[in-house]
């Protein structure tokens, strides 16, 4: 199902599918109405990894682990997942500060993404398991022949790839601030190259963010990239 005002008809519990869209900055200006989604966001990317690794290990079954988790992680990236993000318009969806979508947060590829993985969190507690995995076998597996086509290197090693063409080096991590209760962290990384940030992404592990912080910093025309300051 690619149309958000559907998506919200099949919802038995509506307050769920409106916290999935519920951005943390919103709860600081509107205490003690309801949750913000990062625990659904925990365990919509849970989920997620599951239906796929689960789909693409049934269907290439002559493929080896290392296939498989490249694959994988082009499936359940901060891009792809943005891209269904807007196809789904859930930015103008999303609850927000007036700062955080003054400064386009509603545009940000891992808030996105994020919101995504909120989302297949609530349809998994609202409706189930079998939901939760038709909504990503539609969204998310449907061209999955395409994307056997695509390059299979992680975010990380295509960027380091590419600034190394460039002449920049290796692309370096920082952790620059981290959240939340010890089940369900939440990390900000930077990356940076040749003294230069690039990008910055986020996630519930540090080396989640740091791919989310490589396929921004992938994202950005290669011009862009050589002039960041």
């Amino acid at each position: 199902m690619n149309d958000l005002n559907k998506l919200k008809q099949t919802f038995i519990n509506k307050e769920l599918y409106e916290q999935a869209l519920t951005h943390r900055s919103w709860i600081n200006e509107n205490p003690n109405v309801r949750q913000s989604n990062e625990r659904l966001e925990f365990l919509g990317d849970a989920i997620l990894e599951f239906i796929v690794s689960s789909a693409i290990y049934n269907r290439l079954q002559d493929k080896e682990e290392g296939f498989l988790t490249a694959l994988r992680a082009n499936i359940v990236n901060t891009t792809n997942l943005a891209k269904l993000a807007r196809k789904l318009e859930l930015g103008d969806a999303l609850y927000m500060s007036k700062g955080e979508k003054n400064g386009k947060g509603h545009q940000n590829p891992s808030l996105l993404a994020n919101t995504v993985e909120a989302l297949i969190g609530a349809i998994y507690i609202d409706q189930g398991f079998d939901a939760a995995s038709n909504f990503i076998h539609e969204n998310l597996l449907s061209d999955l022949e395409e994307k056997l086509k695509e390059p299979l290197k992680d975010p990380k090693s295509r960027l380091q790839e590419k600034v190394q063409a460039m002449g920049m080096g290796t692309p370096k991590y920082k952790v620059v601030s981290q959240s939340g209760p010890d089940h369900a962290k939440n990390f900000v990384v930077e990356v940076s190259a040749d003294n230069k940030v690039l990008a910055s992404g986020n996630g519930t592990s540090i080396n989640k963010a740091e791919q989310n912080a490589a396929t921004c910093a992938l994202d950005m025309d290669l011009d862009k990239l050589a002039e960041v300051s």
